[in-house]
């Protein structure tokens, strides 16, 4: 025999509140649902998002691979030879 009263009080509209305004409505087990983040503040979503370039991260990947300005070319270590990849042309 299934048992009764298993389940939580299921509130089908349900405020969600950010920064002391409701922002949305939705299906939860409690009546109010309180946020930090939604997708109206997230950066990601607002489109104020940056990319913060830390001690130069990017520039010095760009100089790596080789997809920075023109004289990132001349900043970029040369590429490594394999020696035995050499000696094996060599000896065929």
């Amino acid at each position: 025999m299934p048992k009764a009263d298993i389940h939580p009080t299921w509130y089908p509209d349900a405020k969600v509140i950010c920064n002391g305004e409701v922002v949305m409505t939705t299906g939860s087990t409690t009546p109010e649902l309180h946020v930090d983040v939604w997708s109206g503040n997230h950066p990601f979503f607002t489109g104020t998002q940056k990319i913060l370039d830390t001690e130069g991260r990017v520039d010095r990947f760009m100089r790596k691979y080789g997809m920075g300005s023109a004289n990132a070319d001349a900043d970029a270590p040369a590429p490594k030879k394999d020696a035995k990849k050499s000696d094996a042309k060599a000896d065929s």
